[in-house]
């Protein structure tokens, strides 16, 4: 994982569940591209046609509530999404997107759709390139960044079991 991203942002509310990040009458295939094409679908129909690779998606509290499926961070992988940031995430979203290779910070950040923000892991910060303002976050421990370089916790295990 590159220790600095930049990104389009994508401002999401409080409370954002698995079923708004990806209909259920889409859990049928677990392609990302595919679930991609269908993120956000009844909430913001214009989401995943307008979105690109490298955006972030910053959002309020509780970001990735409901379900225990995977299907939701896959969806934000297979549209492109870069990083996740929310003030606070439902905890098996946070494990599942670690899982599979998402990164997701945990920083109360402001933000409007469109602004350009940059993420550096190093140092634990976030900068809103369009309004100047800093926000420190809690690096995520040297072993979930390991498992989001390696692209989640199979492909680690792989590495491991190689070595």
């Amino acid at each position: 994982m590159e220790a600095i991203i930049k990104g389009r942002v994508w401002v999401f509310g409080r409370n954002v569940d698995t079923d708004q990040i990806i209909p259920a009458e889409y859990l049928i295939t677990g392609d990302p591209a595919e679930l991609g094409r269908h993120a956000f679908e009844k909430v913001r129909p214009e989401f995943a046609k307008q979105v690109k690779a490298g955006d972030i998606i910053v959002a309020r509290d509780n970001f990735g509530c409901g379900s225990s499926r995977e299907h939701a961070p896959r969806a934000l992988m297979g549209c492109g999404i870069k990083c996740v940031i929310a003030k606070s995430f439902a905890r098996i979203f946070f494990r599942n997107s670690i899982n599979i290779g998402l990164p997701l910070v945990e920083c109360d950040v402001h933000a409007k759709d469109g602004d350009e923000i940059e993420v550096d892991y190093r140092f634990g910060r976030v900068r809103n390139l369009t309004s100047g303002k800093e926000y420190p976050f809690k690096a995520l421990p040297d072993f979930l960044l390991k498992l989001i370089e390696a692209g989640g916790l199979v492909e680690y295990t792989k590495k491991q079991i190689r070595r």
